[in-house]
């Protein structure tokens, strides 16, 4: 593998340190170019260290590009655009189910996961849903039963002897979301994004390079 495939994640790590202040200083204009540019970073990380070679790097890729298409779609501050942008991350996650499953999977640990995490869910959702409106609901459910069943995958498949990228970057998307819950169905606070940016992009690139693997 060339070694220039570290050109990429260093991108989005530039990208990401000037959307963050871009984020600070409530530029749009720097959200709209950095955000796209760290994005773009973790999918030719992908690409380079080799995602076109198999299955399991193509669905981790399909999840990469949905999840590209999700950061540009919560640019706007828009009802429209964030739904949009919800169903691509949700798809996103559907990917990166189907690519855990295709990697290979432990379903005792993933059943015990899911059912942690379901707890976890649960208590999420009574002191979450009550504070947002109707009419979101059901998206969030929806969203958080598919993030669950992402994240107790990548344990299975992570407790069958696949690379700890896996479990470490499904676990930095699954917080990320919660930052992104917080922002956008709560109260909007940079500091949200202030750590909620770095769990995001850290988690996409380690799932980007676990396709060398």
């Amino acid at each position: 593998m060339s070694e220039s495939i570290w050109i990429w994640p260093v991108l989005t790590g530039v990208a990401l340190a000037l959307l963050l202040m871009a984020e600070y200083r409530q530029s749009r204009a720097g959200k709209w170019l950095f955000k796209p540019l760290a994005s773009a970073g973790f999918v030719l990380t992908a690409l380079m260290a080799g995602a076109l070679e198999s299955i399991y790097g193509i669905t981790i890729l399909a999840g990469l590009l949905l999840s590209m298409a999700g950061d540009v779609l919560l640019i706007p501050r828009r009802r429209a655009a964030f739904l949009a942008g919800l169903i691509a991350f949700l798809l996103g996650h559907v990917a990166y189910v189907v690519a855990f499953g295709v990697h290979g999977v432990n379903w005792l640990l993933a059943t015990l996961a899911a059912l942690l995490l379901v707890i976890v869910g649960l208590w999420l959702a009574r002191r979450y849903l009550p504070r947002i409106e109707h009419a979101m609901h059901g998206p969030v459910l929806a969203y958080g039963i598919v993030i669950t069943a992402m994240l107790a995958m990548a344990v299975g498949t992570f407790g069958a002897g696949a690379s700890w990228l896996i479990l470490a970057g499904a676990a930095l998307f699954y917080l990320s979301d919660l930052s992104v819950a917080g922002d956008r169905l709560i109260k909007s606070a940079f500091l949200h994004r202030a750590w909620g940016l770095p769990a995001y992009f850290c988690g996409q690139l380690l799932l980007a390079l676990s396709v060398m693997l």
